[in-house]
C-alpha cells in the first residue's frame, strides 16, 4: 500500500477484507448476519411497497382522470425514497442486529493478523456479548443521529445548503469508517472517544476507507456483502495502522 497516500490505502483495506471473510474459519460470522440482514431487507422492502400501494389506493381516486399519469411519476420517486431510507436506517438496524457476530468476526481477523490463537467461539459466547455489543451500537447511534438531523435541516436552508450538502456527504462517508473501525476498537477496550480521537489523526485514511463502503451501502443487496467485508477490512486497518502510526 502506498505509504505516502493514506487516502488511497483505505479502499485497499476493503478489498483485503472481502478476501479475508471468505476464509473457512470466518464464514459463519459472515453467513449468519448475512441471512439475518437479508430477511430484514426483504421485510423492509415489502413493508414499503405495501404502504405505498395503500397510499396510492387512497390518493388516486381523489385525482381527476387526466392526472392518472401521476402514478407513474410517483413510482421512481418512491424508489429514490426507499433507497435513502434503506441507506440511513437499514445499515443502522442491520448493524445493531448483527453487532455480536461482527464483533467476533473482527476479533478473529485481528487474532489472525496478530498471530494469536484462541479457543473456538460458541454461540453461547456470542450470546454473552450481546448486551455489550448493543450498548456500543447505541453509543454510535447517539453520536450519529443528532449530527445527521442537524445537517439534514441545514440542507433545507437556501444558500447554507450549498455548504451543508457536501458536509452531509462527507459525514456519511466518515460514519461508515466510524461504524466499522469501532468493532475492533471495542474488542481492544478502546473507548469510543479515544477511537474517534485516533481516527481524526488519520482522517484521510479513514475517509479513504469510508468512501467505497458508503458507495457499496447505496446499492441494494450489494450492501449485505459490503458490511462483513468492511468489518474485516476495518479491523486490518485498525491493527496495522494503529501499531505503526500514532
Amino acid at each position: 500500500m502506498a505509504e505516502s497516500l493514506p487516502f488511497l490505502r483505505g479502499p485497499d483495506y476493503l478489498k483485503e477484507g472481502w478476501r479475508t471473510i471468505l476464509q473457512p474459519g470466518l464464514r459463519r460470522f459472515f453467513i449468519i448476519p448475512l441471512l439475518l440482514n437479508l430477511a430484514l431487507f426483504i421485510a423492509l422492502i415489502g413493508f414499503g411497497i405495501r404502504q405505498f400501494n395503500l397510499w396510492m389506493t387512497r390518493l388516486m381516486p381523489q385525482l381527476p382522470d387526466w392526472l392518472s399519469f401521476v402514478e407513474w411519476l410517483l413510482w421512481p420517486l418512491f424508489a429514490l425514497v426507499v433507497l435513502l431510507v434503506l441507506f440511513f436506517s437499514f445499515s443502522m438496524i442491520a448493524n445493531l442486529i448483527a453487532s455480536p457476530f461482527y464483533g467476533f468476526l473482527a476479533e478473529k481477523v485481528a487474532e489472525q493478523e496478530r498471530g494469536l490463537v484462541s479457543p473456538p467461539t460458541s454461540y453461547r459466547d456470542i450470546a454473552l456479548v450481546v448486551p455489550r455489543s448493543l450498548g456500543r451500537e447505541l453509543r454510535k447511534i447517539a453520536y450519529y443521529l443528532p449530527r445527521l438531523i442537524a445537517l439534514l435541516l441545514l440542507t433545507l436552508i437556501p444558500v447554507i445548503n450549498l455548504i451543508a450538502s457536501p458536509l452531509l456527504l462527507a459525514f456519511g462517508i466518515w460514519m461508515m469508517a466510524v461504524q466499522y473501525i469501532d468493532y475492533q476498537a471495542d474488542n481492544d477496550q478502546v473507548s469510543f472517544i479515544d477511537m474517534l480521537r485516533w481516527m481524526r489523526g488519520q482522517r484521510l485514511l479513514s475517509l479513504g476507507f469510508g468512501l467505497p463502503v458508503y458507495i457499496g451501502m447505496l446499492i441494494p443487496l450489494v450492501n449485505l456483502l459490503v458490511m462483513p467485508a468492511a468489518v474485516a477490512g476495518s479491523t486490518l486497518l485498525w491493527v496495522r495502522e494503529r501499531n505503526t502510526r500514532p
